[in-house]
């Protein structure tokens, strides 16, 4: 009788042992699937060099899977003092490249510099207001910081927080 006991125990500790490796193996493979992907980890920041920037000259980069433009304004260029970015000495233009009204990708015109979208003939300026059309807010700033000469997407730095008025 005392050897069926010992054997019973055995299976049950074993059969415990098993069971706690697999709810052991289950959380940890519940919290991999929760951790962000690497790809996503590395979009967190974009960093944009401005120093080769010619005035006038327009680029876009992607921040995050979304267009964001970047224009070094010329002096013949409107000024938006609430949305021009000044990195030393010059202005520039930055706002997330998607309309307001349907989430539309408008091109860039650098002759008229205009964006313009063309499902619904939106019309924004260089500084990203809505200027003609159905767009009914500018086109949306992505949070940044300066760094010398550079642009750092993806961290709210003092000059973000002074444009959206949270500083």
């Amino acid at each position: 009788m005392a050897e069926n006991v010992n054997r019973r125990d055995f299976l049950g500790m074993t059969l415990g042992g098993i069971a706690a490796i697999g709810v052991g193996a289950s959380l940890v493979a519940m919290k991999s699937s929760w951790d962000p992907l690497p790809s996503v980890v590395s979009a967190g920041f974009t960093t944009i060099d401005l120093s080769s920037m010619q005035e006038g000259e327009y680029r876009q980069v992607e921040y995050r899977g979304t267009p964001v433009y970047v224009i070094k304004k010329t002096a013949e260029m409107k000024k938006c003092e609430e949305r021009d970015v000044v990195v030393g000495n010059a202005d520039y233009s930055l706002g997330i490249q998607i309309c307001t009204h349907l989430g539309c990708i408008p091109s860039y015109d650098s002759k008229s510099t205009e964006f313009h979208c063309a499902c619904h003939g939106g019309r924004f300026d260089a500084c990203g207001k809505n200027v003609f059309g159905p767009p009914p807010s500018p086109m949306a700033i992505p949070p940044f910081k300066i760094e010398g000469a550079k642009l750092v997407l993806g961290e709210e730095g003092p000059e973000y927080l002074k444009l959206v008025g949270k500083a």
